[in-house]
């Protein structure tokens, strides 16, 4: 871990500035059949394009929080990172009544209405594609993320120290974060960039945050995110593990 590492985001541009080609998140849904492989510098461009969402767009400033309604899914590690970037609190299945924003998928619809502030909706299709029929209420992701900027600068330091992260009834500072990240990389065997973890954890715990994005990201390895795992069997699972030269597995 670099020295100044001490937020996920900043885990983030460290990582862009060590290797930006090598892979980083490569996610499967198994009940749809999309594989979509995103290398470190692909990654970092979603994500700043979040963060120009969240930042411009959205209004949202340090301290201010985000429910978080999502599945593991590549896109919502952009967003965890992008709420990094910004400085913003993402709350991992939080209240949206209580939360200045949420950003949810088809199924947590219903329960975003609840929150009284900006409300952003993606359809977690294939390819990052956009609802047929925008969601009343909501912006679509896949619609306005793609104006954004790809360079993104916050408009205030972020502070290692102020809080970043809530998940699974814990509250975490970014700080908190990266060391906890940096401690499990080891035990998934994450220990550089030939090293890659399948999970198939949901993002609902910090073992499944830790082991499908965050250890990867702190270890300099990557995650082969699963979503639907159960529905492969044993001899499939085998053969991802092959294709995709798994080194470790989380389930």
């Amino acid at each position: 871990m670099n020295a100044v590492s001490r937020t996920p985001a900043a885990l983030l541009q460290a990582a862009l500035a060590a290797d930006p080609g090598r892979p980083l998140v490569t996610f499967y849904d198994d009940a749809t059949g999309e594989r979509v492989e995103l290398s470190v510098a692909t990654f970092s461009n979603w994500v700043s394009k979040t963060a120009n969402l969240l930042q411009g767009e959205l209004n949202a400033e340090p301290g201010d929080r985000v429910a978080v309604l999502l599945p593991a899914h590549w896109q919502t590690a952009v967003w965890l990172l992008a709420c990094s970037s910004v400085g913003v609190v993402a709350e991992v299945g939080g209240d949206p009544a209580r939360a200045d924003l949420v950003v949810s998928g088809p199924d947590g619809l219903d329960a975003a209405r609840a929150c009284s502030g900006e409300r952003v909706a993606l359809a977690l299709r294939p390819l990052g594609g956009r609802f047929p029929q925008p969601p009343e209420g909501f912006l679509d992701y896949a619609v306005e993320v793609p104006s954004q900027g790809d360079r993104f600068v916050s408009f205030s330091p972020i502070d290692p120290g102020d809080l970043a992260l809530v998940v699974g009834g814990r509250e975490w500072t970014g700080a908190e974060v990266v060391e906890a990240a940096v401690a499990d990389a080891p035990g998934l065997g994450l220990t550089g960039s030939g090293s890659r973890v399948l999970s198939g954890l949901p993002y609902d715990s910090w073992h499944g945050l830790s082991a499908g994005l965050l250890a990867p990201l702190a270890g300099g390895g990557s995650v082969v995110l699963c979503r639907n795992l159960g529905l492969l069997d044993e001899e499939a699972l085998a053969k991802r593990v092959e294709s995709e030269r798994v080194t470790a597995i989380a389930r």
